[in-house]
Order: C-alpha cells, then sequence, then structure tokens
C-alpha cells in the first residue's frame, strides 16, 4: 500500500481532518483508520494523526510512532489553542520526537478543534476564584476552538497533503536522477 492515513479522536475533529487528508491522496493504494482498529497494516507512507493531549499526543500515538521504522511519516493534528505558533511548534516537536531516526519525517499539520466540556467547566471554576487575564484568554481560546476545524483549516490540511507528495516525488526524482 502507497498511503496509510491512522488517526485517533477523541471529539472528532481529527477524524474531519483524517477523512480530507485521505481524500487529497492519488490512487486506490491508500487506506484510512482509527488507531484503535489497527492490526499492523503496511503502508510506504503514513500520515498519523493526533489530537493534542495537554501538549503532546496520547501514549497509544506514541507507541505506535516509536514501532514504525523505515517509513516516510507525515504528522497532523488538532489543538485547542491553536493560536499561539510557538505552542505549535512544541507539540510538533515534541511528537515527531517519537519517531525512531530510521524514518523520513515529511512535516507536521496541526490546526484548532473543539475541546471537551470538562475544559471549560475548570475554567470557569478557576475564574470563579480568581479572574485572571490568563483564565480569561484561556475561555476565550476554548470558544474560538469551538468553530474549528472549519473549511479553512480543512483546505490547509489538502495544501499540507500536496506539500507533502510534492517532496516525496521531488526526492524520488532526485533518487533516479542520481541512479542513472
Amino acid at each position: 500500500m502507497d498511503y496509510l492515513v491512522v488517526y485517533t479522536s477523541k471529539t472528532g475533529n481529527t477524524q474531519k481532518v483524517a477523512m480530507k487528508i485521505f481524500e487529497a491522496l492519488p490512487g486506490k493504494s491508500k487506506d484510512i483508520i482509527n488507531l484503535e482498529e489497527y492490526h499492523g497494516e503496511e503502508a510506504d507512507t503514513y500520515f498519523v494523526g493526533f489530537w493534542n493531549n495537554r501538549g503532546v499526543c496520547t501514549t497509544e500515538v506514541m507507541d505506535f510512532l516509536s514501532d514504525l521504522h523505515g517509513k516516510k511519516i507525515a504528522l497532523f493534528g488538532t489543538c485547542g489553542i491553536f493560536e499561539n505558533k510557538e505552542y505549535l511548534k512544541q507539540v510538533e516537536k515534541k511528537v515527531s520526537a517519537f519517531l525512531p531516526d530510521d524514518n523520513e519525517y515529511l512535516g507536521c499539520f496541526l490546526c484548532g478543534g473543539k475541546m471537551g466540556t470538562k475544559v471549560l467547566e475548570k475554567c470557569r471554576q478557576m475564574q470563579a476564584k480568581l479572574d485572571t487575564p490568563q483564565i480569561r484568554e484561556m475561555i476565550s481560546a476554548y470558544e474560538d476552538a469551538m468553530l474549528h476545524p472549519n473549511k479553512e483549516d480543512l483546505d490547509q490540511a489538502c495544501e499540507f497533503t500536496e506539500s507533502v507528495l510534492y517532496r516525496i516525488r521531488r526526492k524520488k526524482e532526485e533518487s533516479d536522477g542520481i541512479k542513472r
């Protein structure tokens, strides 16, 4: 198989992005699967999706990534707090660190995603005790996240997929050129 989209999704956000990435992949040698249903399917290129869990992915995704060897891998995910570019870079760095060195890392796409209601409840409880700008910012981020992933996010997921495919083609062409 050429491509395998493997994802985990708690609220359906990452699943939406996974479906869009799958649709953007060419040909018929591809599949999409929830990580919970993964049974060792193999592919040349993996698109691995996760939801942001306190600045990183879940342990299931960490374990999955750690077990991949000699593959091309692109990451994608959804984050409740997505306006802070430095934070997103930290999330990417933490998650990509679980990839063994014998893989070819192709980049990461992160976009906003709805957060669970418990996050808002916790923020509201904290705000009732002490109303700080940071808590108000967290509540605002929660409200903004409720609108994501939106059409623009899904379009950007397609663009990310196309850029990954371009890098794969370009590297193959360079490799073929050297062999001639």
